[in-house]
């Protein structure tokens, strides 16, 4: 594993990434490289995209990408986890296209939590150019709880979700 600024791993993902673009901003970015010092794939991790997510608690994986090497998809999942875990973020989600069967996701401890309906970001009050599948995806996630930490007490998570996010 090796530390990646966003602006690199913004290149990756241009260069590789099968259906995304870069992306605006990200809490941290990891990479992994083979022996030599090449970068075989890289993860940028973000706040939530969806708003209500955004609990202040809660890390997005927003890119994974990888050039195929074996094991380097599980080896940046574990690592945004870990790393996620380490800055104090209790819960850590990415959203995959339906397509994709998620044996890296679980290889690194993350659960299926169900899906979205996919669609569109544009509005007609504030249009939008799709450029990425806007089909149903699958959300992944991983808790604090779910490491041996123990379980946050409800109305701790309850208070947080609904006093907004504090900064």
């Amino acid at each position: 594993m090796v530390p990646v600024s966003l602006r690199e791993a913004n290149r990756f993902v241009a260069q590789f990434h099968r259906h995304h673009g870069p992306v605006a901003g990200a809490k941290f970015c990891v990479g992994v490289a083979i022996l030599d010092g090449e970068l075989v794939g890289v993860a940028i991790v973000g706040r939530p995209v969806a708003r209500h997510a955004d609990d202040g608690l809660t890390a997005e994986i927003t890119r994974v990408c990888t050039i195929g090497h074996p094991n380097a998809a599980s080896m940046l999942y574990g690592a945004c986890r870990r790393a996620a875990f380490a800055m104090g973020y209790r819960r850590v989600v990415t959203y995959v296209i339906s397509s994709e069967d998620g044996t890296s996701l679980r290889a690194a401890g993350f659960v299926c939590a169900g899906a979205s309906r996919g669609g569109s970001w544009s509005r007609p009050s504030r249009q939008r150019r799709d450029a990425h599948p806007t089909g149903p995806k699958r959300r992944w996630e991983v808790t604090r709880a779910e490491q041996g930490a123990p379980a946050e007490p409800v109305e701790a998570r309850q208070s947080v979700q609904g006093g907004g996010t504090q900064r």
